[in-house]
C-alpha cells in the first residue's frame, strides 16, 4: 500500500473494522479512565475526618457532666498527627484517660495514657523519629527496632498553616519532633499565637505546635472543663476523664 500517509498516527478503523492499533486505543483509554476513578478515590482518602469524644466532669458546683465533643481532623494539612490520633483512638488507648493538666484561659491537655500524669505517651506507630531524632549519637539511622517505643514520635507539622484559636486541637511535645499522644484543645477564650510557627521562626530554639483539630460542635464544653478548680501543677481536682473517642 504505497501511498503518503495523511497523518502520523496509524489508522484505528479500516472499513469499519479496529485495526490493532484502534483495539489499543481503546484499551489504553479504558486504563485512562480507571487510573483517574483511582485517583479521585485516594484524593478523598485526604478529606476531613471526624472526632466524637465523650467526656466527664464535675464542676465546682459538684456537678456531674457527661458530655460528647465533635472536633473535625485537618487530614490534608497535618495527615501523620491525624493518622496517629485515630490509630490510638481505634486502639483505645484514649479510653478513661485524664485530662491532667488544665490552664484556665490556655488549653487542657490530655492524652498521655501511660502515665495520666504528662510524662508518657508516644506515637502509635513507627514514624522515623525517636524522641525527635533520626539518628543516634554515632550517627546509625534509628529502626522500629532499635528505638524503645515509648521514645518513638511523630515530625512536627507546624508549618501547614493552621493557627491557634479557640477550638483548636494541637499536639503537646518535649521538644522539635517529639509530638506522641499528648494532645491539648484550646477553649473560646485563649489564642496562643506564641505557639504558632512563622516565617522566620526557629522552632529548635522556641515552641511550635502542630494544629490538627478544630472543635465544631461542644466548645462550650471545652470552655466548662477549663474552669475546674485545679491543685499542683494544674492537675483538676476531680477527674476530667477522656471515656472514649
Amino acid at each position: 500500500d504505497k501511498r503518503i500517509s495523511q497523518t502520523i498516527f496509524p489508522r484505528l478503523v479500516n472499513d469499519g473494522t479496529p485495526t490493532p492499533a484502534g483495539l489499543f486505543a481503546v484499551v489504553a483509554a479504558l486504563l485512562l479512565i480507571l487510573a483517574a476513578i483511582q485517583f479521585v478515590q485516594s484524593s478523598e482518602g485526604y478529606e476531613d475526618g471526624e472526632a466524637e469524644m465523650r467526656v466527664t466532669w464535675t464542676d465546682s458546683d459538684g456537678v456531674f457532666h457527661d458530655e460528647t465533643i465533635t472536633i473535625t481532623l485537618h487530614r490534608a494539612d497535618a495527615p501523620v498527627h491525624v493518622e496517629n490520633f485515630i490509630l490510638h483512638a481505634e486502639d483505645g488507648n484514649y479510653n478513661s484517660v485524664i485530662f491532667h493538666r488544665i490552664i484556665s484561659g490556655f488549653m487542657i491537655q490530655g492524652g498521655d495514657f501511660v502515665n495520666q500524669a504528662g510524662t508518657g505517651g508516644y506515637a502509635a506507630k513507627w514514624y522515623g523519629y525517636c524522641n525527635g531524632q533520626t539518628t543516634d549519637s554515632s550517627g546509625e539511622a534509628y529502626t522500629a527496632e532499635t528505638c524503645q517505643i515509648n521514645q518513638w514520635s511523630l515530625p512536627g507539622e507546624h508549618e501547614n498553616g493552621l493557627k491557634h484559636k479557640g477550638g483548636s486541637l494541637a499536639a503537646a511535645h518535649a521538644g522539635l519532633n517529639t509530638d506522641g499522644s499528648q494532645f491539648y484543645i484550646v477553649p473560646s477564650d485563649s489564642a496562643p499565637t506564641w505557639l504558632d510557627w512563622n516565617e522566620g521562626k526557629d522552632c529548635s530554639q522556641e515552641s511550635c505546635h502542630t494544629v490538627y483539630g478544630t472543635v465544631t460542635d461542644g466548645l462550650e464544653y471545652i470552655d466548662a472543663i477549663s474552669n475546674v478548680q485545679t491543685s499542683q501543677g494544674d492537675k483538676p481536682v476531680d477527674d476530667v476523664t477522656l471515656v472514649s473517642v
